[in-house]
Order: structure tokens, then sequence, then C-alpha cells
């Protein structure tokens, strides 16, 4: 069968079939596409809440197959994310994430007076979870958010900082694609969570209409 596919999304192995059942991790393994190719923008939200639901329930890798035969696979997209990375920054340039970047399992930052913006509009997110610990002290914090991504702020301790929440508006069947988790310490400054910056040309659409002239309320 040269040409079955398998759950990643890759041609199988001569020795595979779709009739074996699937482990924990080959369904894993196909959460993980599907969210990246979310973010890439190859499935909406609708297609990937379906999709999720019906991988985690799958029962055979021939079901799962189905699942991502129209997507390219992990490797193809070039994201591979991290279990943790720490950045380590004192009086110098802020710190940004924006664009394409791939969201890991665990973000640390020891931040001493540099502002730090994480934009998730763009991110590649391979996981349905984000821990972010904070050693912050100064500047602010900015989480820039989309539909589907949850901010949960119950865990950090505010030392003479207040936060501003500001979540990006979104349909109440909107599926969670991230749960952000910020737990650790920000002294001083500010965290602030809000959704992307409005265009200039989006301000102008939201503009209420004007009256025609020789027309009277």
């Amino acid at each position: 069968m040269s040409g079955e596919i398998a759950p990643t999304g890759k041609p199988s192995g001569p020795g595979s079939s779709p009739e074996l059942r699937a482990s924990h991790a080959d369904r894993d393994r196909v959460v993980d596409v599907l969210r990246i190719a979310a973010g890439d923008g190859l499935l909406t939200a609708d297609e990937l809440d379906e999709r999720l639901e019906a991988a985690l329930s799958a029962r055979t890798l021939g079901e799962l197959a189905g699942l991502t035969a129209d997507l390219p696979s992990v490797g193809a997209s070039g994201a591979e994310a991290k279990d943790s990375v720490r950045i380590e920054q004192v009086h110098s340039g802020a710190v940004e994430r924006v664009g394409r970047w791939v969201v890991p399992r665990r973000l640390e930052l020891a931040v001493t007076y540099c502002g730090v913006t994480l934009d998730f509009t763009d991110a590649v997110i391979t996981h349905d979870t984000l821990r972010v610990d904070v050693g912050m002290t100064g500047k602010t914090l900015t989480l820039v958010t989309r539909p589907g991504i949850v901010v949960d702020t119950d865990g950090l301790r505010l030392v003479h900082c207040k936060v501003e929440h500001r979540p990006a508006p979104a349909h109440p069947d909107t599926p969670v694609a991230l749960r952000v988790e910020l737990v650790g310490e920000k002294a001083h400054g500010r965290v602030v969570v809000r959704p992307p910056r409005r265009t200039f040309g989006q301000w102008l659409l939201r503009r209420p209409a004007t009256l025609s002239p020789g027309k009277y309320r």
C-alpha cells in the first residue's frame, strides 16, 4: 500500500495498516498537525474543532489518516516547537515574539526593565497550553491575542503592578486553541492583554455612516 497516508500526514511504511489500533501517541501527533495547519490558515476554526474531536475519538490509524490526508506534514511547514524556552535580559531593548513564531510548551521570562511583547496573532500553535513563568521587573508585559486564545493571570503575583485585560472579541462557540497560563511574579509596570490594534482601514470601516446632504434625523 504505497499510497497509504500515515497519521502524521506522511506516506506510511510498508508494514503499517489502516486497520491497526491507534495509540494515544498517534492521536497526539495528529492533533499537533491539525493545530499547526489551523495556525497556517489551512483550517477554519470550525474545521479545526471538528477534526480535533474526530482525532481524539479515533480508534484506528485509518481514521486518523483521513483527518490529515489533505494537509502538509509538520516537517513541511518547518514548525518545530521546543518544550522550553528561556529569555533572560537586563536593561536592554524590548523583547518581542511576533509574526509566525512557534509557541513552545513553556516560556521562562527572566527580564529586568525590558518591555516584553508576545503576539499570538500569527503564531504557530502546536500545543493547547503555554505556561509562562514570569520573573519580570518594570516595563510592560503585553500579550496580543486573537479569538481562541485565552489568558489566565490567576497564578501571577503582582507587586506594584496592574493588569489590563481586554480579550479579543470572539463568537461564544469559538474553540479554545491555546490557553496561556501566567505564573510567577511581575513587579512594577503593567501586564496588558489585548487584541491586535486596528489598521487605519479597519478603523474607517467601523466608523458610523454619515448622513447624506439634505438628510436629517
